[in-house]
């Protein structure tokens, strides 16, 4: 098999029995099927002295049988890996979305909070929407040592609702 000639010669003569041979083992897909005959073939031109001749299409079915198993168990651990990923996802998104409980708190957090001072409620509502103490004294028109004043009052008297209740 060292001539163009006698690979394009058993190439017409050999890749439809391959492709019958895998088809009636393997129930696969043509693609996974067609992928791993012409990955085999590359293999037979890359050693054309390993086989013997008259030995090629057991040699062929061998190896083309093989890697396409592989490429299936491969197929299969990707497509593992990405349900568990996408299951993880799911997960932390519910576990990010408030539940009855959580929104009950959220209510009855709310509501203590709206009987501190009005200025003081103002400024905690604004820090529970993220803004640092900069933007609340810009927002409110004081300092940031008012803003980190009045906030320390409101904790304080939230945690003493909290303790007396």
């Amino acid at each position: 098999m060292e001539h163009p000639a006698d690979v394009d010669r058993l190439y017409r003569e050999l890749q439809p029995q391959l492709l019958r041979i895998l088809r009636s083992n393997l129930q696969l897909s043509d693609w996974i099927l067609e992928d791993a005959c012409q990955t085999a073939w590359s293999a037979l031109l890359a050693r054309p002295d390993g086989v013997a001749a008259g030995c090629e299409l057991g040699w062929l079915s061998t190896t083309a049988t093989r890697i396409a198993l592989n490429t299936i168990r491969r197929e299969r651990k990707l497509a593992v890996e990405a349900e568990a990923a996408e299951v993880a996802r799911l997960e932390d998104w519910r576990a990010s979305q408030p539940g009855p409980d959580s929104g009950l708190e959220l209510l009855e957090r709310l509501a203590e909070v709206r009987r501190l001072p009005e200025r003081q409620g103002r400024m905690v509502m604004l820090h529970g929407l993220g803004y640092g103490y900069e933007e609340i004294a810009a927002a409110t028109g004081t300092t940031c040592r008012t803003v980190a004043r009045q906030l320390t009052r409101a904790r304080q008297r939230l945690v003493g609702a909290a303790e007396s209740a």
